[in-house]
């Protein structure tokens, strides 16, 4: 099994100056609302997967198409898992969580048709102490969007995020910027790379052990 960073909620010997704040927003999301998150790579939308009308609520404040699917952000492989069918190419990406990728894969039975339309779902374990606190309390899962309304770019700092008005909480960057580069997303079972973001596609090829395309 892919070892995955541990995570605390405690770094060193005292809780972090945002602790309060990420308390606050997991009360927030379980009210139905949306939270604005900082990640590793652009700001985020959260909302709880498993509530149909804080879905509802997250596709009208970014005015997305019913039909274009939102992510699961996940705290670790093992929280991934709970949705997706496993493979070895799968495997293989996790090496990379948590981190800028985002894995589209086949989803399991299970996962709720309206987070893995065509049978497909997708993942991401974020790299940033604060979307990993907010995920810590809200039970591992994260239905996430970029924090932009649909058609605008992504919001990549903590006043591009208040901003927009988007969340009815925003949580502080926790000390780690945003680097501005969206997460790189790989479709499986084939790996084809869709978005090359933060990881590259050369990356992903020697992850995967795929010879480049040299037409």
């Amino acid at each position: 099994m892919n070892a995955q960073r541990p995570f605390s909620m405690f770094p060193g010997d005292a809780p972090p100056t945002w602790l309060a704040a990420v308390e606050a927003a997991a009360q927030v999301l379980r009210r139905g609302g949306v939270v604005a998150y900082p990640s590793e790579t652009v700001w985020g939308l959260a909302a709880l997967p498993d509530s149909e009308s804080a879905l509802d609520r997250l596709y009208a404040l970014k005015g997305r198409a019913a039909d274009k699917p939102v992510q699961l952000s996940c705290q670790n492989l093992e929280a991934a898992q709970r949705f997706a069918q496993p493979s070895a190419v799968l495997t293989a990406l996790s090496s990379l969580w948590p981190g800028p990728l985002t894995v589209v894969t086949p989803a399991l039975p299970s996962c709720p048709p309206r987070l893995a339309p065509g049978g497909q779902v997708g993942l991401r374990v974020p790299d940033h102490p604060v979307a990993q606190a907010l995920l810590h309390l809200c039970g591992g899962v994260l239905a996430t969007t970029s924090c932009n309304r649909s058609g605008e770019p992504p919001a990549a700092t903590w006043q591009a995020a208040v901003a927009s008005g988007l969340g009815d909480l925003t949580l502080p960057e926790g000390g780690q910027a945003a680097a501005g580069l969206a997460s790189t997303v790989v479709v499986l079972p084939g790996g084809v790379v869709m978005r090359e973001g933060a990881v590259t596609a050369a990356q992903i090829r020697a992850l995967l052990g795929v010879e480049p395309d040299h037409g």
